[in-house]
């Protein structure tokens, strides 16, 4: 039995699972170092060691030097770095309402079982307000944000662990009302005359219309998630214009990133 609502309040994450397997179909990107973007700076790493480092969106620094610009490598280098910085915002609010879509739908599930404003709808959003406040405390703007081939370093977004959270946080609020559930599928039971397979058949078919009303509401988040994709392929291409224009920079090659629209853009 907990199966069968543990399998229906997940539909909700396994929605934001679906979203991000899609970016990734359409949008491979493979870092070959480390980034690390603090408010004045942006530095990219090999092995913990500096590559090189863009100051304050013009600045070029190798080895502990300005590089000296012309005015259309400066050009090319204050792009890169305003692009890079462009996508924070973004990729922050995939993640904040990937997280709201899941909400949704396990909220979904238990006011149709439990009726509007229960217990465990309340519990699950504290569980999904802290995971939020988190998600704003990482990408604030006096924040450094370091990530690498393995994703974001020490963080939990953006990859199982998130989708493994939002599952934690879901069993871990059946398992504390266990009580109230228990007395609702009797309940439900009653009114399908104690037949297992009328109710199973019934929450079966709520399932189905929630990962349908799921689906319609993350076309907007997988468009964002698209319209990253197509972010992140500019900044690869204009990182290769980079290492054509600035001799210094031809032996670098920190980010690779292929997708479908690529020819496009």
């Amino acid at each position: 039995m907990k199966k069968l609502f543990v399998g229906l309040v997940l539909i909700s994450s396994n929605s934001f699972a679906h979203d991000s397997s899609h970016t990734r179909d359409s949008c491979n990107i493979d870092i070959n170092g480390g980034v690390s973007i603090s408010q004045s700076n942006i530095e990219f790493l090999k092995n913990d060691k500096s590559l090189y480092k863009i100051e304050k969106d013009h600045s070029l620094i190798i080895n502990g030097e300005e590089v000296s610009l012309t005015s259309s490598q400066q050009s090319i280098i204050t792009q890169f770095s305003t692009d890079i910085r462009a996508l924070i915002p973004q990729a922050k609010n995939v993640a904040t309402d990937a997280l709201t879509l899941a909400s949704e739908g396990v909220s979904l599930v238990f006011n149709e079982l439990l009726g509007e404003n229960n217990a465990v709808v309340e519990d699950l959003a504290t569980h999904f307000n802290t995971i939020n406040h988190e998600i704003e405390e990482s990408f604030a703007m006096n924040k450094t944000i370091h990530f690498n081939e393995d994703g974001f370093s020490s963080d939990e977004f953006f990859g199982d662990d998130f989708e493994e959270r939002i599952e934690a946080a879901v069993e871990q609020t059946i398992q504390n009302s266990i009580g109230s559930v228990m007395i609702a599928v009797g309940q439900e039971l009653l009114f399908s005359g104690g037949n297992m397979d009328v109710f199973e058949t019934k929450m079966e078919s709520f399932g189905e219309q929630m990962e349908y009303e799921m689906e319609v509401r993350s076309q907007d988040i997988e468009k964002r998630a698209y319209a990253l994709c197509e972010a992140l392929i500019n900044i690869d291409l204009i990182e290769e214009n980079m290492r054509n224009d600035i001799p210094e920079l031809s032996k670098f090659n920190v980010l690779t990133i292929s997708g479908e629209n690529q020819n496009k853009v």
